[in-house]
């Protein structure tokens, strides 16, 4: 397993799930689940083997050696098998906040969406107060999914803004909702 310098804990773990460095076994399956979920993300074309192997080499073999990174990503597994991936983007370490970026198996959307959303928030939070020590933590969404706002509710994230029709998305304007949470 790869590690991040700039994490002490690499695994945080609640019951039978855990975060972990982002594995490059999981590289293939999360590509898929991205290309599944485009619409929700800041994803302009479908992605390949090729590109994400490149993704892999080029981007994020590098963040494991960075003291400073600009996102810690991770496997979010359920004992050993990989079912999501996310972790923290766009961090700002002068500022001490980052963006939440989380995608789960397209399978466990249907059923399971607010107890992965909410496990995983449970665990990021550590990573981003205990480890980070990250002031704030937020996200950025398009406004197409109404699960998630209820799960980021409960796990104490509030909207902070609406930026009004600001995404084109089945040729009309959508929504971006940003919630976030201070980490006091």
């Amino acid at each position: 397993m790869s590690e991040y310098i700039a994490l002490k804990n690499q695994i945080v773990k609640y019951d039978n799930f855990s975060l972990v460095p982002i594995r490059i076994e999981d590289r293939y399956q999360i590509m898929k689940w991205r290309n599944e979920q485009m619409y929700h993300l800041r994803q302009e074309k479908l992605l390949t083997n090729e590109s994400q192997d490149i993704y892999f080499k080029n981007v994020v073999s590098k963040l494991f050696n960075e003291k400073y990174p600009e996102q810690i990503l991770f496997s979010y597994l359920n004992g050993n098998e990989c079912i999501g991936y996310g972790g923290l983007v766009h961090i700002n370490w002068v500022d001490r906040n980052a963006e939440i970026s989380f995608i789960m198996n397209t399978e466990l959307e249907s059923t399971e969406f607010t107890k992965h959303w909410g496990i995983f928030l449970t665990l990021i939070n550590i990573i981003a107060t205990q480890e980070l020590n990250l002031i704030k933590t937020y996200t950025y969404a398009y406004d197409l999914r109404p699960m998630l706002y209820s799960a980021l509710e409960g796990a104490g994230y509030i909207q902070e803004a609406k930026l009004s029709k600001h995404k084109k998305f089945d040729n009309k304007f959508i929504d971006i909702l940003i919630h976030s949470k201070i980490n006091e």
